[in-house]
């Protein structure tokens, strides 16, 4: 029997409006296709939230790599700057010190973490891609301006134009902690789209922040920004300690953020995995709906066995029926799932407002899905096709393996005995 009658046969089991045996495999193909969707949705919401958390710490937070120098005087990192010049694959090296102090505004007090940065991170672009201006504007004019993360604004009743205190801590020379008050006038409400992540920041100058952050209370180091964050990092660390020798550390960001950045990981392949054993299970469905549709026909078993089909005939035929079963409930699976996803936030949002109409009719609050203090405020759209073939491979092999204990007992089947019943 020829490849192409086994696969016109299939097609005809697999798609004809028969009310015999077919209709199991059309049921099993819309089981696959049903399971194929969630699968398909929860792939692309987990990679875009994963993708979207990890370039906001990548661009607004760790940077590609930061540099430490182990000298004395390790708060004038800075003046390493001139001999990373040249270095291949560095974009921006910006100087940053980071330490804590409490913000009080009109309406409250916070703590809040500090980031003393130049104008260089704020203008990098990177950095406007990821960090929105909610009001006012994403620039230090002076030496006394700052930008306050939505939480921290909201925490002291702060707002675009306000003059609100900083109070840090100094160490004097005897061990006592003075205090140090310094006025600063709000600039910008910003936000990285992550509440986790912004929730205490206040950016203030570099040079208000060296003036007014203890070296002993705080950290000073480089940001660098490479080509590409996820290729040629040790190359470029490399470089780096070649360049300036053992006086200085270097740490990627995977080394800066590991155990976050495994959790994500771990998170992405225990999702992966649970979504393989959907499939499998969905295509132990072809197998018993391949066992039914031969059961149902064996009368054209026995008379294609009558005209000469081998035993390895009618197995192939059924294996072809299960294959395209598995093919077709993939295809549409995929297909649908697709589409949702890339309209997921859409439909976060159409949600969101018809709850909210239903809450507001019972006196409640405004449904929230996406809360930002877990959640990105708008979930990235990144589709891996890689592991979407690699699913679609896998649910059509895996329907023709599941089945393959029902296409071999079809080859099995004795014409004679089967003419005789029927």
């Amino acid at each position: 029997m020829k490849q192409r009658v086994r696969f016109f046969i299939a097609l005809r089991y697999l798609l004809s409006p028969s009310p015999e045996g077919d209709r199991y495999l059309r049921g099993a193909a819309l089981g696959i296709a049903i399971s194929m969707v969630p699968i398909m949705i929860t792939l692309i919401v987990s990679d875009g939230m994963i993708q979207g958390i990890t370039n906001r710490y990548l661009e607004l937070s760790t940077g590609h790599l930061q540099l430490y120098s182990y000298l004395a005087g390790a708060d004038e990192v800075a003046l390493l700057m001139p001999k990373l010049q040249g270095i291949p694959g560095i974009r921006m090296v910006s100087p940053e010190r980071d330490g804590m102090g409490i913000l009080i505004g009109p309406k409250g007090k916070t703590g809040t973490s500090l980031r003393s940065v130049a104008a260089s991170f704020l203008n990098y672009e990177g950095t406007k891609q990821y960090l929105s201006v909610l009001s006012g504007d994403l620039q230090l004019p002076d030496s006394r301006s700052c930008l306050l993360g939505t939480k921290a604004a909201d925490a002291i009743g702060a707002k675009p134009g306000d003059t609100i205190r900083l109070m840090t801590v100094r160490t004097t020379d005897t061990g006592t902690m003075i205090p140090r008050i310094t006025p600063l006038r709000v600039n910008g409400i910003i936000s990285s789209g992550y509440r986790e992540l912004d929730a205490l920041w206040c950016f203030i100058p570099y040079d208000l922040g060296r003036t007014i952050l203890a070296s002993d209370t705080s950290r000073s180091f480089l940001v660098i920004k490479t080509d590409n964050p996820y290729k040629g990092l040790e190359k470029i660390q490399k470089l780096i300690q070649e360049q300036l020798g053992d006086v200085v550390g270097i740490y990627s960001w995977k080394e800066l953020q590991a155990t976050q950045f495994q959790s994500f990981e771990s998170t992405r392949q225990i999702l992966l995995f649970i979504m393989a054993i959907i499939v499998l299970v969905a295509a132990v469905n072809v197998a018993s709906a391949t066992s039914m549709l031969v059961v149902e026909r064996r009368r054209e078993i026995a008379i294609l066995k009558s005209y000469g089909a081998r035993p390895g005939d009618i197995a192939g035929l059924f294996a072809f029926g299960a294959g395209l079963t598995g093919l077709v409930g993939a295809f549409v699976g995929i297909a649908v799932g697709l589409g949702i996803g890339y309209t997921i936030n859409e439909i976060i949002h159409g949600l969101e407002i018809v709850l909210s109409c239903i809450s507001s009719l019972f006196h409640g609050n405004p449904v929230v899905l996406l809360n930002p203090a877990y959640y990105l405020e708008r979930i990235p759209i990144i589709i891996n096709w890689s592991v979407v073939a690699l699913l679609f491979c896998l649910t059509v092999v895996g329907s023709i393996i599941a089945a393959l204990g029902s296409t071999l007992r079809a080859g099995k089947l004795s014409p004679v005995e089967i003419l005789q019943k029927f």
